[in-house]
Parts: C-alpha cells; structure tokens; sequence
C-alpha cells in the first residue's frame, strides 16, 4: 500500500501532526530563484508561480507564501502582489521525501532480454519512474519486480534502476532497460555519444512541406511557461541544441504519418519540433494537437471530435531502437508496431477521405 505523508502547515519549521508523528517523514527543503523577465506584464504572484514553476499548485504556492517561504527582493510578500520587470523571487518549497522504491508486479511487454539489458514496449499512460504524484505503478517498479535479486546491484535511491532513457507519459513504445552498472554505463555512453539510433512514428495535423527535412533548433523550458519546452534560435545563448529528420510515411491529405528520427535527446524534444514546423501531433494538449479543428468536408467538427476521443492522447510511439549489445558489441535492432489507438486512428482517417470528394 502507498506511503501516505501527513503534515500540516508550518511557521518557521515543518510542524508534523503529533498523532502522526512516527509514522510522517520530515519535510525536505529545496529552494528555488527566479527573476521576472524585463517584458513581464502586472500578474499576482500566485498565479506568476503557479504558471513558472513545474508541478506547482496555485494552492502551495499560496501555502508557501502565507509562510513566509517566498521573498521578492528579499522581502517576504503576499499572494496579491503583482510581479514587476525584473524582480527577484526566492521560493522554498517543503516537500516530503521520496519513499523507498517498491517492486511491484505489473505486466510489462518484454520484447528482447539478456544478462544485461532488456527492451520493452511501454504502453502509453505509464510513468517511467517516480516521481512526486506518481511513486507508484511506474515502470521502474515493475522493472524490480522483474529483474528481482539482481536489482540489487543497481541505485535504487535515484528511483531510476537501470533506466538509460526515458519516454512521456502518454508516448507509447521501445525503452531500453540495463540490468546491471556496467551495461548501464556503456548503454548511457552509447545515447550519450549519439550511437543509438531512435525512430518515432507520429500522426500530425496536415503535411509538412517539403515531405522531409531536418528541423534544428535550441530547445528550453519556455520563458512564459516553465511547465512546456520551447524553442529558440539554433546555436544561441538559450536552451540547447535539438535536430530532428522528418519524413513523411503517409499523406492523408488533412493528417500526415512521419517518422521521425531524434540525433538528440531534449525533454519533448519532437512535440515542441513538430508544433515549431506548423504540424503538432495529434491528441497533444500540451503543445496545440489536441484543439478541436474544422476540416473541409461536411460534418467534420464530430469527425475530428470521434478522432481526439478514440485518441486521446498524444499520437507519438518511439518505433525502432538500433543500438550495440553493452557487453559483447553485437549490434542489436528492435521494432514495435503502431499501438491499436493510432492504427484505429489512421483507419478512420482514411476511411473518412474515401468518402469524402476531394
């Protein structure tokens, strides 16, 4: 059964509810600067935070500044503050320390295993590994449970075992899994050295023109939104470098199948890409795909609406992964195939441009 944290608001120090004294964990600091950009319009602080800050709640940042935990320079301030250009913010969160990861059994499709590593298909709506929110039912707990003994060997304290690289939530498909510290550190130097290959299939809004190309920017959190990835110019003094080849697989006249080939690994990296070329993936809220949009044919609203239901999220799967055994350098190549919500997907799509009179 989950950990539950109980604790209850503070002044100066975290004060724990006696009655739960044994049982809670102390609260653990962590600070963090901000400072309001030259161009920021008047906001309340709160809501400033709220929209700045990755997996703040408007609610805890009231919280904290009610405390005492937020200064504006080095003030302590109120929730109705306006924020102006160039103001410092110093925030410190409270936050419950991460419990011990946890084996747990849940069904993984294994699709490559040996001493060393495994390659399994994730299904969308599968954390990879905790995190605040999500200590359980992750694929790092079933990855435990799996390797069993062995998993010994690897830091479970990251919450991370064995994994060399990560997938979003709702982004189905291919992860590689080392089993041990050594096919850890070589698997890691292989993505770090850009040897393994990564090949995404995506269904986005239109066709991109050209029908292939090579999209290079900068990418970093977004200057109005931390929660998102932005981009920013190639090479400039913000964010870091991001390339990504496109090529369309299948033109459907109003949706397009890529592939997808990433030659770096930045957070979103082909979300935030695709929704800068003009063409976001479908079933993406957080970066424009999931929008409901007006097609040229009649009854097309309900269309579009039926397509975002039966996918509801976003329509990205990593396909193939070629890389080299850790051990033996034997080199290795897996494919797994569209998941059943984008095959239905493009099934309706195409079904619906039969009939339509183009």
């Amino acid at each position: 059964m989950p950990e539950v944290f109980k604790y209850r608001k503070m002044q100066n120090q975290p004060q724990i509810n006696e009655s739960a004294q044994k049982d809670a964990l102390p609260l653990e600091p962590k600070k963090l600067t901000l400072q309001v950009s030259r161009v920021q319009c008047p906001m309340r602080i709160d809501q400033y935070l709220t929209r700045q800050v990755e997996n703040a709640t408007r609610n805890k940042v009231q919280e904290a500044i009610e405390e005492g935990r937020v200064l504006v320079n080095d003030k302590i301030t109120k929730s109705n503050y306006r924020v102006k250009s160039c103001d410092i913010i110093e925030m410190t969160f409270l936050r419950p320390p991460a419990p011990e990861l946890a084996a747990e059994d849940i069904p993984i499709e294994i699709i490559y295993e040996d001493e060393d590593l495994m390659v399994i298909n994730k299904k969308a709506g599968m954390v990879v590994h905790p995190a605040f929110g999500n200590w359980t039912g992750t694929l790092a707990n079933a990855i435990l449970h799996h390797i069993g003994k062995k998993a010994e060997e690897l830091d479970k304290a990251e919450l991370r075992p064995g994994i060399v690289h990560r997938l979003d939530k709702n982004t189905s498909g291919l992860i590689i899994i080392a089993k041990n510290p050594v096919a850890l550190h070589r698997l890691a130097r292989q993505f770090a050295e850009r040897k393994v290959i990564k090949i995404y299939k995506a269904i986005v809004w239109g066709v991109p023109d050209p029908p292939s190309g090579t999209i290079t920017t900068n990418i970093g959190r977004s200057k109005k939104d931390r929660k998102v990835m932005a981009n920013f110019p190639f090479e400039g003094e913000y964010g870091k470098t991001a390339i990504t080849d496109y090529t369309i697989t299948e033109n459907l006249h109003w949706f397009s199948l890529l592939s997808l080939r990433l030659h770096t690994g930045r957070t979103h990296q082909i979300r935030a890409h695709l929704q800068h070329l003009g063409h976001q993936i479908l079933g993406d809220d957080t970066y424009g795909g999931a929008a409901l949009r007006t097609l040229p044919f009649s009854k097309s609203e309900s269309f579009v609406k039926n397509l975002l239901e039966l996918l509801p999220r976003q329509a990205l799967h990593a396909a193939t992964l070629s890389f080299h055994q850790p051990l033996s350098h034997e080199p290795l190549s897996f494919t797994a195939p569209l998941p059943e919500d984008m095959r239905l997907a493009l099934e309706k799509v195409r079904s619906a441009l039969s009939q339509a009179s183009l």
